[in-house]
């Protein structure tokens, strides 16, 4: 079969060059997003930072405060917390970009499953997020507090939280896009739901281990990423075992078509468009 490049096949024909400019102009767009969200976002500074410190300043006892040790803090800090902001903001922009730079080199298929794997996985990062500061933060702020030693003050310096707060928040996006790399082993043929399941046991310890290296050295934020990393891992399981069963219903459906004559079959359908457009 003729293996033309079509507009729905993977593109072979554009210089190396061009896909360097293409590269610089979708980093530009990039980076042009993130300073228009930072810009935005300075004149809310003091409004963001007291909004995060929130679930830390509940449990403060009356009469203590947070400090700032650094003369520079009480505006680096804030400073530093818009343009994170503006970073995780633009999350959903900056894979578009990336999105619109790799699919033209997709199969139909391929970006098909591709999509809404995109979709998913900002969901899930944006609800890892949320999911650390609406439930961690309150059980680990309220249980440090409870067991600061009887003389001591807590008065955390805001550098210092912000930074801590930061590492949780990250560590929580990254933790909840489990599933989405559950079902790509799968997609990929790398391993099968079944070696998974009976891989489990590692997992979970697995997912401890990462706890400890993704959050602050104390057990307990250590539980409350690893508990929901394996759940998540269960959940991705069970999505990847559907994956499974419908590609082999399709299989059943279809058992002399293989998934390379399906591209070849797309990409002349799609040439011989293009040629009739012309």
């Amino acid at each position: 079969m003729n293996n033309a490049t079509s507009p729905e096949s993977p593109k072979n024909d554009m210089p190396f060059l061009e896909h360097l400019l293409e590269l610089r102009d979708r980093l530009l767009r990039i980076v042009l997003a993130i300073i228009i969200f930072l810009l935005c976002l300075m004149p809310f500074t003091e409004i963001l930072f007291i909004t995060l410190a929130e679930p830390l300043l509940r449990f403060m006892p009356e009469g203590t405060q947070m400090i700032a040790i650094d003369p520079a803090a009480p505006f680096f800090t804030p400073f530093k917390l818009a343009i994170v902001l503006a970073i995780f903001i633009t999350i959903p922009y900056i894979l578009h970009q990336a999105w619109s730079f790799i699919a033209p080199g997709l199969y139909t298929h391929e970006k098909a499953m591709a999509m809404p794997l995109l979709v998913s996985s900002i969901c899930l990062f944006y609800l890892g997020m949320a999911f650390a500061y609406y439930v961690v933060f309150p059980i680990l702020f309220g249980f440090m507090v409870t067991i600061t030693p009887e003389g001591v003050s807590m008065m955390t310096d805001i550098s210092r939280y912000l930074d801590f707060v930061l590492k949780l928040f990250f560590a929580f996006g990254v933790a909840f896009e489990v599933p989405i790399a559950t079902i790509l082993l799968v997609w990929m043929g790398l391993w099968t739901p079944d070696d998974l399941a009976e891989k489990r046991p590692y997992i979970i310890i697995g997912a401890f281990v990462i706890g400890m290296f993704m959050t602050p050295p104390d057990i307990f934020s250590q539980t409350l990423l690893a508990v929901p990393v394996w759940l998540l891992f269960e959940v991705g399981l069970l999505f990847a075992r559907a994956l499974v069963k419908r590609r082999e219903a399709a299989e059943e459906m279809f058992p002399t078509v293989r998934e390379d004559d399906i591209q070849a079959i797309e990409e002349d359908l799609n040439r011989l468009d293009h040629d009739d457009k012309k």
